[in-house]
């Protein structure tokens, strides 16, 4: 009975989960949730609230310490042990004893100039994670972005594919008609049933590619397996806005947040290398302690021990030369990756700008294609309606507009996906796209 109920309530759950309003999700929205959602984005935001501690706990090391101790000792000493030697009439030990203290412990740097440096490499590494985190956030949106317009690509090939298999159906109920009147043959209407059945086919195709587009655009999202996602922006697949005129490549090595984190990389470089030349200067600090001790409560007194401590480096085995040298060699390091990020982003800023450029020319001469397509379709249905031709113009016809339409749908897509590449390419993707 107990399994019984089990059952039943999986099969519940799994209907509730199966009839379960889908989502429906602007280009926006799916860019949002990804920024909320997304694990990557998640672990970035933990890596800037883990550089905010290590900018505390450098803080705390130029900073005061203060604790306070209490505690009680059982002693026996022995007195030949301690000295070298035994006094006559005296015993070998003394104790045992107890010895009761509490009190309160101090520690603070006076002068130590790798602390400070210490303290500034925190803050630069402040920056670094925050551009790193952006980095993050822009690739997130490209893969949300391009999932999306993948997604949107698919939905336009299912519209497409749909009004193909419409469009082949009349023409066969119309072939079947000529034929069932006399005026038509049995090879027209057997040649406009095996194009309609290509076209379903090509629908079914269509329609699976919808499906697991929309399955990895979930993915990305971090959405339950069991939910369902419909896009709400079909519309603005075929919209072809105007690309932005701050988008140049001075733009993108002002804004890309590689070069920033770059630069953040190698004032902190900066920073370590000053600090290893400060290690070979002398260190002061003050320590101390006051507490109340004595054998006994009645005989508790106050006792303090205030030092001051100098510290001079004198021999390190190497240590704070190879520190130097560690030092200059990350900033070599880091000049030859910034040469390296700046020729990466002008090929992809020259490569995006391209790109827009071609695929805006695509799409009017595909919008171009698609009409002329439909009319020829229209031109060959009259002229077999007419008798004047069988339906291999038709066939042909259909033909070229699924053509057309693929190209259509092709080149929108590449128009779009150039215009999301751009936007990367110049550090926009999330004022773009998700604001």
């Amino acid at each position: 009975m107990h399994v019984r109920v089990l059952v039943l309530l999986s099969l519940a759950a799994a209907a509730l989960a199966q009839d379960a309003a889908p989502v429906k999700l602007t280009l926006r929205d799916a860019v949002g949730l990804a920024l909320k959602q997304n694990p990557q984005v998640i672990l970035a935001n933990l890596g800037v609230a883990q550089s905010e501690q290590d900018r505390l706990i450098a803080r705390s090391g130029l900073l005061p310490q203060a604790a306070a101790r209490a505690s009680e000792a059982v002693n026996r000493v022995n007195l030949e042990a301690s000295i070298g030697f035994k006094f006559p009439g005296f015993a070998q030990h003394v104790g045992p004893y107890w010895v009761n203290q509490g009190g309160v412990g101090f520690s603070a740097p006076v002068f130590d100039l790798t602390l400070w440096g210490r303290y500034r490499a925190s803050r630069i590494g402040i920056a670094s994670a925050r551009a790193q985190e952006t980095s993050v956030r822009e690739e997130s949106v490209l893969m949300v972005v391009s999932q999306y317009l993948g997604s949107q690509r698919a939905a336009a090939e299912v519209q497409a594919a749909q009004s193909r298999v419409d469009l082949a159906q009349a023409l066969y109920d119309q072939a079947a008609d000529l034929q069932t009147h006399g005026v038509g043959t049995g090879i027209d209407t057997l040649r406009a049933n095996v194009q309609l059945q290509n076209e379903k086919q090509r629908l079914i195709v269509a329609r699976t590619q919808l499906e697991t587009s929309l399955f990895g655009l979930a993915r990305l999202l971090n959405l339950e397996p069991q939910q369902k996602i419909e896009l709400a922006d079909q519309v603005s697949f075929f919209e072809t806005p105007e690309v932005s005129a701050d988008q140049t490549l001075e733009r993108a090595f002002q804004v890309r947040p590689e070069l920033r984190q770059i630069v953040s990389l190698q004032q902190q470089a900066a920073v370590e290398l000053k600090s290893a030349g400060d290690a070979r200067l002398p260190k002061v600090s003050a320590t101390g302690f006051w507490a109340e001790q004595g054998v006994t409560g009645s005989n508790v007194i106050p006792v303090y021990q205030y030092q001051v401590n100098l510290e001079v480096p004198v021999f390190t085995g190497g240590r704070m030369e190879a520190e130097r040298s560690k030092a200059e060699i990350a900033i070599r390091q880091l000049r030859q990756q910034e040469q390296e990020v700046r020729s990466r982003i002008a090929l992809e800023v020259k490569t995006a700008l391209a790109q827009v450029e071609s695929s805006r020319s695509e799409v009017d001469v595909a919008r171009l294609g698609v009409q002329l397509a439909r009319q020829e379709v229209t031109q060959a249905r009259d002229r077999f309606q007419a008798g004047v031709a069988n339906n291999i113009e038709i066939v042909t016809a259909q033909d070229e507009l699924a053509r057309a339409n693929d190209n259509q749908i092709g080149a929108l897509y590449r128009y779009n996906q150039s215009r999301a590449d751009l936007a990367r390419s110049v550090g926009q993707m999330e004022a773009l796209y998700g604001k």
